[in-house]
């Protein structure tokens, strides 16, 4: 009777290491996660967490990414920004914390979203939970971003910065002001 214990043990246990063997396989992600670097902007800690996907010769914009459809930039968790202090994106006020960003990519004028949900999933946008919306500028670039990218860019020598996103041959960006 001991030795079949002994036994059912010995395979729970292969089965349990080989378990955690193939989880941690799946664990890899095929679009590293990254934060942007922390950025003080008039007092306001920032940075923008998000998955980087690759283009990998894909046509992205009107085609991987939809026109007119809501669309989370990034991969696996939704995208989101910190804030340590309230700011002012266009008309919207936003007050100090973390929000996930959503965009509606367009052939003409995009929209940034921000939502409550700021730890949420890349494809569960709950429009219910949004929080406002403002107008991006949109610039084509020369050269392909082959990994999306953002960056948080401080003005120079003036208050407030951009929130910012490439991807392909798009940048898409919107001017904010901390409103401490």
């Amino acid at each position: 009777m001991k030795a079949h214990k002994a036994t059912a043990f010995l395979i729970l246990a292969t089965i349990i290491v080989l378990g955690c063997r193939g989880a941690r396989a799946q664990g890899r992600r095929a679009s590293p996660h990254e934060k942007t670097p922390v950025v003080t902007v008039d007092r306001s800690e920032m940075f923008v967490d998000y998955g980087r996907p690759y283009t990998r010769g894909r046509t992205i914009f009107g085609s991987l990414v939809r026109w007119d459809e809501v669309w989370c930039p990034g991969a696996d968790e939704a995208t989101y920004l910190s804030t340590s202090l309230p700011i002012r994106v266009g008309d919207l006020k936003l007050p100090a914390g973390k929000y996930s960003l959503w965009i509606q990519p367009a052939e003409s004028v995009w929209t940034l979203i921000f939502n409550s949900e700021w730890d949420g999933f890349h494809t569960n946008h709950r429009a219910r939970l949004d929080v406002g919306k403002v107008p991006m500028q949109k610039e084509a670039l020369a050269d392909t971003v082959e990994q999306l990218t953002f960056t948080i860019e401080p003005n120079a020598g003036a208050p407030g910065g951009r929130i910012a996103m490439a991807w392909a041959t798009t940048k898409v960006s919107v001017p904010f002001v901390v409103s401490d």
